[in-house]
């Protein structure tokens, strides 16, 4: 158990930070970074300290194989799994707005409810458009009532192991993931992909029935905003860096967890070891998001987000391109589970860092209705990509990796702003504390522009003191 008014010490020191009238203690770059809020109703308090969406790259390359639908093409099919997702984050203000009026529980139940009912109707579809709109559209809604519904409770019952606690539920999803893709392939294999849907819809009744009557929140005492749109947000320099971070870094996980099944009949393999390449893909996001998060706490959110993203990108060209055989593309698949979901298990927690605990919700709202881009699109992407001879995912597999790149560069920018807003705190607040009545007019973070501005935005990061 761990207080509100904890401080945490820190390798690199703490500044303190005045913002929308919270006092916030953050270590820049290493530590804990936790937020000790000033708010009278968090002085009394004592704070303890993607599962099926990862399965459709089973029902991707069961659809590529076989062909069940008259006239589909593999990039409808493709489509199909982008909306999963994108409607699941389009409705995010939908569920922010519902949360306010009638709580959490309400939008869980909804969810549950379209969940259940998507897989059911699934099972009847004869043309690929009912596809569309049951396994994608319906479904995508499901999951994000489920999903993003539930995604700023984490934050609220954690103080310093707020990143680890955040990994750790999140591994959740690396999981179901596993599960899923294995039971997924042998219901497909055994009773058909009608009875798999139903299998799955009775699955997830159960199972979410009994998480929505034991979860609780704490909005009562923290009060967060809901606000399905808060544009001013736009205005922030850091919020385009993380969105920045997050839209590259969809681009890769999409590719990623449904292209991986496929690539491995492409290269000679059977769909059963695809099955396995899929379910060790989640693996490794069950193992690496606590290890993220536990590594995020030690060492700082930014920091890690940014490394764990660029190596992601490595792999990915380094690795990927030359796994021809089933143990090295093992081998890759669990190496890439544990980072590639990076910006899924740290982005509450950096964004709690950024903007403040009350501005989660309306942050991750906005967040989530910008990821519906890049979760569309990004699988037909790689599959337009495909070549027709050879390694035939070869300009997709260079493309992934440098998104994740691309997404790492962001992760960094968004470090050096973190560090330029640190200093210019610290300066404040030593003025401040030289001649209280002397006003102090605080300066924002300049955008950094040059390599030589972030290598010395970086050493003066490491000089920060204790205040």
């Amino acid at each position: 158990m761990h207080s509100g008014h904890q401080r945490s010490s820190s390798s690199l020191g703490h500044v303190r930070i005045e913002n929308n009238h919270e006092s916030k203690a953050v270590g820049v770059l290493g530590d804990e970074a936790q937020v000790a809020s000033t708010d009278e109703a968090e002085k009394d308090c004592i704070l303890p300290n993607g599962g099926y969406g990862w399965a459709f790259g089973v029902f991707l390359d069961f659809y590529l194989a076989n062909g069940i639908y008259p006239n589909a093409t593999s990039l409808q099919y493709a489509l199909i799994g982008g909306l999963s997702i994108s409607m699941a984050l389009a409705v995010s203000p939908l569920i922010t707005t519902v949360s306010r009026i009638w709580g959490i529980h309400a939008a869980l139940a909804i969810g549950l409810v379209i969940m259940t009912v998507s897989l059911a109707g699934a099972s009847f579809a004869t043309e690929v458009w009912h596809l569309f709109l049951s396994q994608g559209i319906l479904c995508g809604w499901g999951i994000g009532f489920l999903y993003l519904g539930s995604a700023p409770i984490i934050p609220q019952w954690f103080s310093s192991k707020r990143s680890l606690a955040t990994g750790i539920v999140g591994s959740g999803a690396g999981i179901g993931g596993l599960i899923y893709n294995l039971a997924t392939k042998i219901l497909l294999e055994r009773v058909g992909i009608a009875w798999t849907f139903r299998v799955l819809a009775l699955c997830v009744f159960v199972t979410n029935i009994i998480c929505i009557a034991i979860i609780r929140d704490r909005n009562r005492i923290v009060k967060p905003r809901l606000k399905a749109f808060d544009l001013c947000l736009l205005k922030r320099l850091e919020i385009w860096l993380v969105l920045g971070w997050g839209f590259l870094s969809e681009i890769g996980t999409v590719v990623l967890s449904y292209s991986l099944p496929n690539y491995a009949r492409s290269v000679g393999l059977t769909t059963q070891h695809g099955s396995v390449v899929g379910a060790l893909l989640c693996l490794g996001l069950a193992a690496g998001r606590p290890i993220v998060g536990y590594l995020s706490d030690s060492f700082g959110r930014i920091n890690v987000a940014a490394l764990a993203t660029g190596f992601c990108g490595l792999i990915c060209l380094v690795m990927w391109t030359c796994a021809k055989n089933f143990a090295v593309l093992c081998l890759f698949a669990i190496l890439a589970g544990m980072v590639c979901g990076t910006f899924w298990s740290t982005v509450a927690a950096i964004v709690v860092e950024v903007t403040g605990l009350k501005e989660l919700p309306s942050t991750l709202s906005l967040l989530m209705l910008c990821m519906t881009i890049p979760a569309t699109f990004a699988e037909s992407i790689a599959l337009a990509l495909r070549r027709s001879s050879g390694n035939i995912y070869l300009d997709a597999q260079i493309f992934t990796g440098l998104v994740f790149i691309g997404a790492a560069v962001f992760a960094w920018w968004l470090r050096m702003w973190k560090v330029k807003q640190a200093r210019n705190e610290k300066d404040f607040n030593v003025e401040q504390d030289r001649d209280p009545k002397k006003p102090v007019t605080r300066t924002s973070p300049k955008l950094p522009c040059s390599f030589k501005y972030l290598e010395g935005a970086f050493k003066k990061g490491l000089e920060l003191e204790k205040v």
